[in-house]
């Protein structure tokens, strides 16, 4: 297939571009920059110009594919909301490129939509409309497709990490760094979900040839790692001092990440194993978090 593919040139998507030229894809990617696109054909793939801010360039990009695999947001905090909306207009966009006909559209999303009401464990089954969480504009806009018999799959994110990046863990240690400790709510029990980059890019393309028209899948090889677990990795490999903080003290140590300190995000991936045969192989968060060069600032 010729996939059509937003992100390329992050994080994600340039571990995607390999696995689906492995498996005989052809990739066309969005970029906006020179750079990037001598990024994308340095890796194989062929170039679209195009921009988040003009939907009418991701439909283009759509129309010209054979499918879509949908990883690009903006990950600006400072307008989350905004980008979430943002979101629901470029997957609008290319849903009406695709209407009326068979090709997949691929969504991207976050494990925590699938948390039951009354708080738990998330999983596939699980959508509820009124998440308190601005990012369910995403599955919202992908459910709104579906009604139309637009071929849309979704696929749930954990932290996503290797030994460069790991998904909120990464704005969490410059927080760290900002405020001279790596901290953890209480006794540290909250729990986050995760997953290696390797084993997230091979689930894309699992659901891309094997998956189904409204399907969601958990990409979360971890269920749950606690969050003191997490800072005593960081602990070490920054050399930071680590404690335990209380709920007054969450806004010092975590600064703009403080609504997430109490968050228990876990998550089974039970459903989208048995479903796409789909074997998480990567290290573990701990291992990357172990192996991380802290010396070495992530980029963005």
């Amino acid at each position: 297939m010729r996939v059509f593919l937003t992100g390329a040139t992050g994080f994600i998507g340039s571990h995607l571009i390999p696995e689906l030229l492995g498996r005989g894809h052809q990739v066309l990617g969005l970029t906006r920059s020179e750079a990037g696109a001598r990024q994308l054909e340095a890796a194989g793939a062929e170039v679209h110009r195009g921009d988040l801010e003009q939907p009418e360039t991701l439909a283009s990009g759509a129309a010209a594919a054979d499918a879509v695999i949908h990883c690009a947001f903006d990950h600006n905090f400072n307008t989350f909301v905004e980008n979430t909306r943002k979101d629901e207009r470029n997957i609008a966009a290319m849903g009406r490129a695709l209407e009326g006909t068979r090709k997949p559209l691929l969504i991207t999303s976050g494990v925590g939509i699938g948390t039951p009401l009354g708080g738990g464990v998330a999983t596939e089954d699980v959508l509820n409309p009124h998440h308190a969480n601005p990012r369910i504009a995403t599955e919202l806009a992908g459910a709104a497709l579906t009604a139309r018999r637009i071929d849309v799959r979704t696929i749930r994110l954990p932290q996503v990490h290797d030994t460069t990046k790991a998904g909120l863990i990464t704005p969490l240690i410059a927080e760290a760094r900002r405020a001279g400790a790596i901290a953890y709510l209480g006794e540290g029990q909250t729990r986050w979900a995760a997953a290696h980059v390797s084993d997230v890019a091979r689930l894309y393309v699992l659901a891309l040839e094997k998956g189904e028209p409204g399907a969601r899948y958990h990409a979360c090889a971890d269920e749950g790692v606690p969050a003191r677990a997490v800072a005593e990795a960081i602990g070490r490999g920054t050399g930071l001092p680590v404690r335990s903080v209380a709920k007054d003290e969450v806004e010092h140590y975590f600064g703009w990440m403080a609504p997430f300190a109490g968050l228990d995000m876990v998550a089974s991936n039970a459903w989208t194993r048995a479903r796409l045969g789909w074997e998480p192989t990567g290290p573990d968060l701990l291992t990357d978090l172990a192996e991380m060069d802290y010396a070495v600032p992530a980029s963005a």
